[in-house]
């Protein structure tokens, strides 16, 4: 067990008071925002925004170009999901969950490369070093954003992709010395396989929607 705890904990040794404040916050905040969404409540994307927009200056403060983009990108459609979860029609949701159309599995395909293009020129404009974490990241961004895309469109498939992309970003996080972000990604994972049963359980209940 010691060893686990040091195998997350032991990169904090040295490291600025503040930013461990901040990333305990991102820590809460994240989780609570997963949470929130497994729940069908709209507080996922004020929860949501605090975390990202936190992870935006300490991935820039690191380097980590990639990571940074993509919690940018989150931040952003963080504000279009808030906005079209909170639309109401004859005090009715107007977003209801629902499976992707092939219209819309397709337009997650070309979100997935897009972003993996984006992330990497970015890496490419500022002259970093791409090593082998930093295309996984640049991968992970992909899933990232198409499954946040999926989410705020209330579509079942975005916790799939969660699901993947958590699992990849757990080590990874891990290796980088971000121990609290790789165990917050853990929680991620088990509650990202909860919601998928709760919204595809609440969808099967649900005939009328497609």
């Amino acid at each position: 067990m010691n060893q686990i705890f040091d195998f997350f904990l032991s990169s904090y040794q040295g490291k600025e008071t503040h930013i461990i404040v901040l990333e305990a916050i991102v820590l809460v905040a994240g989780i609570l925002s997963v949470w929130y969404a497994k729940k069908e409540n709209i507080l996922v994307y004020p929860t949501g925004l605090v975390a990202t927009v936190i992870t935006v200056y300490l991935f820039l403060k690191d380097g980590l170009l990639g990571d940074m983009m993509m919690n940018f990108y989150w931040s952003a459609m963080s504000i279009y999901g808030w906005w079209n979860w909170s639309r109401k029609k004859d005090d009715k949701k107007v977003v209801q969950i629902s499976r992707t159309t092939t219209k819309e599995k397709l337009i997650g395909v070309a979100l997935f490369f897009a972003t993996m293009a984006i992330n990497y020129s970015v890496y490419r404009a500022f002259d970093y070093e791409i090593e082998s974490s930093n295309y996984i990241d640049i991968f992970t961004s992909g899933l990232f954003f198409t499954a946040m895309w999926y989410m705020a469109l209330k579509k079942l498939e975005n916790w799939t992709l969660w699901i993947i992309a958590d699992l990849i970003t757990v080590p990874l996080y891990a290796y980088r010395g971000w121990g609290m972000l790789s165990f917050q990604y853990v929680i991620f994972t088990v509650l990202a396989i909860q919601a998928y049963i709760e919204w595809k359980k609440s969808l099967d209940n649900s005939p009328h929607i497609s």
